[in-house]
């Protein structure tokens, strides 16, 4: 039995980009050229790289929030890319996302306990009152705000609320796209120790985006650094740290030297 949960294989996607008003011709941009990854379950991967390599259209590609050209996407060795929409629809409950900024990935009109029991709704889940009961409680939410709108909380709060709605549906795994960067540093250690104490309670395996390398080697597993749309070196945590391979690893690895923590 393998301890593989997703298996990239051979993932292309290319961009449209046209160039002026005056000169309107297209040109396709490559922006994930012949990715091939394994993200192990319950491991923390790390996919780290300058804006605009392609970590972003990677996670969309595994969340089937974006289609790539060509290659495959085995989940639990089942290839997304040909399921139907059964099998989608299931697929999405088992995989989730937290986003970037807890501004702008909660519906302001909604209230707290609305959010949560929305894709309970969805997936036709007995009992969601339980269920939010229960998440709540793991995330440090307390049950007298699921009154309130988001407005209502700081930028911490609303992160706890985003993770609480990514893991409501109990999924296996986790998208975290640069989940504190909005975030101010005084708490950015709170929720980061919090992704960490769920993934062991709830035996999650995560995918997270970042470019803050002191961060990552903070909390991951292995690490994949992603280079011009394509993946330049993964290995474990230690061994990028402290014995790095490439030399665009090694250049981003230099830029951190002088950080202060």
């Amino acid at each position: 039995m393998t301890d593989t949960l997703i298996e990239i294989k051979n993932l292309k996607k290319t961009y449209g980009q046209e160039h002026s008003f005056l000169s309107p011709k297209r040109e396709n941009h490559l922006v994930l050229n012949n990715i091939n990854l394994k993200i192990k379950k319950g491991k923390i991967v790390s996919l780290v790289g300058e804006s605009g390599c392609g970590k972003t259209t990677l996670a969309n590609c595994i969340l089937r929030a974006t289609a790539p050209d060509s290659g495959e996407i085995l989940f639990e060795g089942k290839d997304i890319l040909k399921f139907n929409k059964k099998e989608t629809f299931e697929y999405r409950k088992k995989i989730q996302m937290i986003f970037q900024n807890p501004y702008s990935s909660l519906n302001p009109k909604m209230k707290i306990k609305d959010t949560l029991k929305e894709p309970l709704i969805i997936h036709k889940i007995n009992n969601p009152d339980e269920k939010i009961s229960e998440i709540i409680e793991m995330v440090g939410i307390n049950q007298s705000d699921l009154k309130k709108y988001p407005h209502e909380f700081s930028g911490g709060q609303r992160q706890r609320i985003a993770i609480a709605r990514a893991l409501i549906l109990k999924p296996e795994f986790i998208v975290a796209d640069e989940p504190v960067s909005a975030l101010d540093v005084s708490i950015c250690a709170n929720i980061i120790n919090l992704l960490i104490d769920l993934k062991e309670k709830l035996n999650l395996t995560i995918l997270f985006i970042s470019h803050d390398l002191n961060l990552v080697r903070y909390l991951s597993d292995e690490i994949a650094v992603m280079n011009s749309g394509k993946i330049a070196e993964f290995n474990s945590c230690d061994e990028i740290f402290n014995n790095p391979k490439d030399d665009y690893t090694k250049y981003l690895l230099s830029s951190i030297r002088t950080i202060k923590i």
